[in-house]
């Protein structure tokens, strides 16, 4: 049965082609109404798990289950879940009204019904006025929006969206994602949303799930990823870590010291490890401190010296030489900085108890 709250449960997933396992035993339940995000780097089965919850793949193994019922056999047309593709696959020779009004055509909708949902559908995502346009004379985000609007026009149970913005150009990418986002909260559907991009996963959805060589790394909410990521991949795909290794060392209130390139460091964990077992930190660029006149007050400390500096106009990346810890990666909100960055200026570096987090290594 499925998960009280869950409207798709998928069980043990999986997809082979030959000896290639493309999705590994994925097991993930998405709740009703939810903003879920598959995402991972390419390869990594996001894409082809999509496919296989729409019909157009047939599982080599496992179930997907829509409200506690199997609809593993059933093909695309009898699921009724609406999608949206990376390549828009809109009709060139129909006009935009004309597309949106397909699906409502192939299931017989009447004429005047057909005419009234294709109006709303065109409302809701922002096209009016450009409903006798060819997709030729449409921009690449209006066609977006044509495909939208087609995918919601005859009530879908679940929409699925395949790298649906990949093609755009960086600004209008923004503008889309805010769109989709709020018309998202304004429909009400779940949304399954596959994607490479980790600024687009974190800032659109209700929950993530990361993908590596098929396998589901973790599940969680934006910030839950980010703040408390299970693995080394996780970390390092969800923006930039700097990774200690090191020895645990002692215990002290609330977590542990641990030895790492001759010096001891404090981290904050609430399950600290054994005593001398080996851990790995992940340290986030801007969470850690800097200063050029020695001044820092926190609980990890260490000298280093400025080996290559860039401004981003809203923050400075750093990477920073310490003769401990090697090279780590440092960010500074530019209008904070309290000094100009130069290559060979020397700095301390320092970063509180519960700055980092400590991470599992992954599987080879």
């Amino acid at each position: 049965m499925s998960e009280p709250g869950n409207e798709l449960d998928l069980r043990a997933l999986s997809k082979s082609y030959g000896a290639t396992l493309a999705v590994d035993a994925v097991d993930l339940g998405i709740g009703r109404g939810e903003f879920v995000t598959l995402l991972g780097p390419s390869g990594s089965g996001k894409t082809t798990l999509l496919m296989m919850i729409a019909g157009f793949v047939e599982p080599s193994a496992g179930e997907i289950l829509l409200d506690g019922r199997p609809i593993t056999p059933l093909p695309p047309e009898r699921r009724e879940f609406g999608m949206v593709f990376q390549g828009y696959a809109l009709f060139p020779h129909l006009t935009a009204a004309e597309n949106v009004a397909f699906p409502l055509r192939v299931r017989g909708v009447a004429r005047a019904e057909s005419e009234r949902r294709v109006k709303e559908a065109i409302q809701l995502v922002k096209l009016g006025g450009f409903e006798r346009r060819l997709p030729r004379q449409l921009s690449g985000g209006q066609q977006q929006r044509v495909a939208l609007a087609r995918a919601l026009v005859f009530r879908p149970r679940l929409l699925l969206l395949d790298e649906p913005l990949s093609a755009l150009d960086k600004k209008l990418r923004g503008e889309l994602q805010d769109e989709l986002k709020s018309l998202h909260q304004r429909v009400g559907l779940t949304f399954i949303y596959v994607t490479h991009d980790q600024e687009e996963a974190l800032s659109m959805s209700d929950r993530v799930a990361i993908l590596h060589h098929g396998k589901l790394k973790q599940v969680g909410s934006p910030g839950e990823l980010y703040e408390r990521p299970a693995t080394r991949f996780v970390a390092d795909f969800l923006g930039r870590s700097n990774f200690i290794r090191g020895k645990v060392a002692g215990f002290q209130g609330g977590g542990f010291r641990y030895s790492a390139g001759g010096e001891r460091f404090v981290q904050a964990d609430p399950q600290p490890p054994a005593e001398a077992s080996e851990v790995l930190i992940a340290l986030r660029p801007e969470k850690i401190q800097i200063s050029a006149d020695g001044a820092l007050a926190t609980a990890n400390a260490l000298p280093g010296r400025i080996e290559r500096w860039s401004y981003h106009g809203t923050n400075f990346q750093l990477t920073v030489a310490t003769e401990v810890l090697g090279q780590l990666q440092v960010q500074v909100p530019a209008w904070r900085c309290r000094f100009e960055p130069t290559e060979g200026l020397a700095v301390k570096l320092g970063w509180d108890a519960d700055a980092a987090i400590r991470v599992g290594d992954d599987e080879p």
